[in-house]
């Protein structure tokens, strides 16, 4: 949708949101009456700039624009701008965000995972026969989601945020500052602003947010030739060892017309393009004669910043660290994260017509998606740091993926986004079979390690 750029005036301007006549799908909100002591605002509606068109920023401008407020989306890259990422989806997040079928490249049923030692294990006997991981590309799927936003009724703005001006006080304006076309500048005032802009967050910069650790994840997109690529049809491959990567994996994801190749690592960083080297020795005979198309390198938040929520400022997806320990998975989290926000927000507001605070989001926002969440972000974080500490580990983990009672667990959380509940006997069999698996694998470690030295 071509946007009307609206020039800065603290709330004089009139600018009206237009909505598509397409029938997209629109999340529905109820909104509910609530106890707000904040006064109504007067002649216009509660006013909302959401910084970045990624899955979280799209997904909460579309929950905002939906529920009555005025909702600026801004976004740097063009719709075509490929964005770095793996690109594994939930099934969930099919139906609960409504992602059209078309606009996955993969329908993945099988999943291959090697040891450090080469050990190959099938790791998706368990799923069903409608069951499968999505594999799509991010550019596809963020126009997809951006312009949903915009059917909703929300302003695209395709421009570079450069400055967030916090209000000098309560209840005055942020204000906005952007260029447009690396020319233009412009400014805008709002009454919230949602940071969607990634890691290396603006947003988050503005309000003092705090610091995070990083990964880095860094990956090449080879076109195969197609006898090489019927191989990976419906197939995904993971690799694990200090090869790879000394403290995450390394993978081969299928899309389209071509295959990412990739890592990541925390610990590592200034010796990725080493590990790089590492995956593609490991998977050599599966991609020769391929043509690199592209190679890529991003930022991944290894846990929560310190502060996600400040005054009328919340920070959602990537900007707020909302990727999973062990997995790395982001996507959903980011989609899910900025809708959570974006209800928030009209709850609090009474569907735009009023004030809200910081309260309001710490209530709305970060207490529902603590409540969620939080359980699972830090069981993940646990198994990253038993099994991706040594190679030995990385050992014991492939032998425990053999288990079918494991992959059945592993794939229930993963599809549906819910730890999935077990049975007591089994669970009791398969903490046993672990620590049994940790054990025999270090002690062969140092069996190993000695006839290396």
């Amino acid at each position: 949708m071509a946007a009307k750029i609206p020039t800065f005036s603290p709330f004089s301007l009139n600018t009206k949101t237009k909505s598509s006549k397409s029938k997209l799908h629109v999340n529905k909100l109820t909104i509910i009456a609530s106890k707000s002591t904040h006064p109504s605002i007067a002649g216009r509606k509660l006013r909302a700039a959401v910084i970045g068109g990624g899955p979280a920023g799209s997904s909460t401008a579309e929950a905002l624009a939906a529920g009555g407020v005025e909702t600026f989306l801004f976004e740097r890259n063009p719709p075509s701008a490929a964005k770095p990422c793996g690109g594994a989806i939930p099934l969930c997040m099919l139906d609960e965000f409504s992602i059209p079928l078309h606009l996955v490249d993969r329908h993945v049923t099988r999943m291959r995972i090697f040891s450090p030692s080469n050990i190959a294990v099938d790791f998706g006997k368990t799923l069903k026969s409608n069951e499968f991981i999505a594999m799509l590309r991010r550019e596809v799927l963020d126009s997809f989601l951006r312009s949903r936003a915009a059917s909703a009724g929300a302003t695209v703005i395709s421009a570079l945020v450069t400055a967030v001006d916090l209000p000098p006080s309560p209840t005055a304006p942020y204000t906005i500052h952007y260029t447009v076309q690396n020319t233009y500048r412009r400014r805008l005032a709002v009454d919230v602003v949602i940071g969607a802009d990634g890691a290396n967050s603006r947003v988050a910069k503005s309000i003092g947010a705090g610091d995070y650790t990083c990964a880095i994840a860094f990956q090449e997109r080879i076109r195969l030739p197609d006898e090489k690529m019927a191989h990976y049809e419906n197939l995904a491959e993971m690799y694990v060892g200090n090869d790879v990567s000394p403290d995450f994996y390394g993978w081969v994801f299928p899309k389209c017309d071509h295959v990412a190749v990739g890592t990541g690592t925390v610990r590592s960083k200034q010796g990725i393009k080493l590990l790089q080297r590492g995956i593609r020795d490991r998977v050599r005979d599966k991609i020769n004669g391929g043509k690199l198309i592209k190679v890529e390198a991003h930022p991944i938040p290894e846990h929560p910043r310190p502060v996600r929520v400040r005054g009328r400022v919340a920070l959602v997806g990537d900007a707020a660290g909302y990727v999973t320990k062990c997995s790395g998975e982001g996507i959903y989290f980011a989609a899910k994260s900025g809708r959570v926000c974006g209800n928030a927000v009209v709850k609090a507001s009474e569907g735009g017509l009023k004030m809200i605070d910081e309260h309001d989001l710490r209530r709305e926002y970060l207490k529902i998606w603590d409540g969620e969440y939080t359980s699972m972000f830090r069981f993940l974080d646990l198994l990253q740091r038993v099994f991706y500490g040594s190679n030995a580990a990385k050992e014991a983990l492939v032998e425990l993926c053999g288990d079918e009672y494991v992959q059945r667990m592993t794939f229930e959380s993963y599809l549906y986004k819910k730890l999935a509940k077990g049975r007591v006997l089994d669970d009791a069999k398969m903490v046993m079979n672990t620590i049994g698996s940790l054990v025999k694998c270090n002690i062969l470690g140092r069996k190993m390690e000695g006839l290396i030295i």
